[in-house]
């Protein structure tokens, strides 16, 4: 027995309290049938062990397969060892075999027959790499605006949100477009550069189009606008490993807190209406004291920084 559990205890002290009181009496006393107590008296040898449950699994069952069966899969797997389950149970329905594939697998599976897939090794992080001062590295994304929140005459719209945020002070910017291309990510490259005041050495970026042509064949080797501001800028572009936005993490969770805060108690009814509600909250996330930050804003933080190194 690996344990006593606190429902075995009870019926000790249920089958105790008949043994010298009578059924009847533990019957009214711990609101439990007559049947129920002469089931636990007639399992009961002394031992609490002998009163924990016990399986309820049949010891056979009138579907189950036949020995016959059995013994034609263990041949037929034996002078087969590397046939797929598909063709395998083809083949044993040509000499007589009437059960279905999936009743195959599983037969297969409880007698050994059938290999246990080799666990996929767990995904192990990367080391984090850590931004050592401000502007040393920039993650930018577009989040597109719930349409939920579009009512009037936005409803039918699109509306996106540009957003930056710094990797060592977790300042953002944010900023609100109506179109989602190169040009609009153009120009809020030259919006960011001008509302942080420190210099700004990378911006990190996944793969969409409106940042990169990586993945357009007939534009492969043609830099987009956007690109192109970040050269002029002297800004390193750096593209984030494809389908992984976890390598965007500040920026993504950066977005799943807007939506959380702002974007699902807001309605937007026009494009002008949202741009002036996204400027009164672009301010907050600032002003929010943050755990990685030792429970400082990112203007704490940053001004901290400023006041330690100038």
């Amino acid at each position: 027995m690996k344990s006593i559990t606190q429902d075995m205890k009870y019926r000790q002290s249920l089958v105790s309290f008949a043994l010298k009181y009578g059924v009847s009496r533990t019957s009214r006393k711990y609101n439990k049938t007559r049947s129920y107590i002469y089931f636990w008296l007639s399992r009961y040898n002394g031992n609490i062990e002998s009163l924990a449950c016990r399986s309820r699994k049949p010891h056979s069952h009138p579907n189950q397969h036949t020995e016959e069966e059995l013994d034609l899969l263990r041949r037929m797997r034996r002078r087969n060892p590397d046939l797929g389950l598909c063709e395998l149970w083809c083949r044993m329905r040509e000499r007589g075999y009437s059960r279905s594939i999936v009743s195959l697998y599983r037969v297969m599976r409880r007698i050994g027959l059938q290999p246990m897939p080799t666990p996929k090794p767990k995904y192990v992080p990367k080391p984090y790499e850590k931004m050592l001062y401000p502007g040393q590295r920039i993650q930018i994304d577009v989040k597109f605006v719930p349409s939920s929140c579009l009512v009037g005459d936005a409803k039918g719209n699109r509306f996106y949100q540009y957003t930056a945020i710094d990797e060592y002070s977790r300042l953002r910017y944010v900023e609100a477009f109506e179109e989602h291309n190169n040009y609009s990510s153009a120009v809020f490259l030259q919006n960011v550069i001008r509302y942080f005041n420190f210099p700004v050495e990378c911006v990190q970026t996944d793969n969409g189009f409106e940042f990169t042509n990586r993945f357009s064949a007939p534009k492969r080797d043609m830099p987009t606008l956007f690109e192109y501001k970040a050269k002029c800028l002297g800004i390193r572009h750096k593209l984030i490993r494809p389908y992984t936005p976890r390598h965007n993490g500040k920026v993504e969770r950066s977005h799943r807190e807007d939506q959380k805060r702002f974007y699902s108690k807001t309605t937007f009814y026009s494009f002008a209406d949202f741009k002036h509600q996204l400027e009164v909250y672009r301010y907050r996330p600032n002003k929010i004291p943050m755990r990685p930050l030792g429970w400082r804003s990112p203007t704490e933080y940053l001004a901290s920084y400023t006041v330690q190194y100038v």
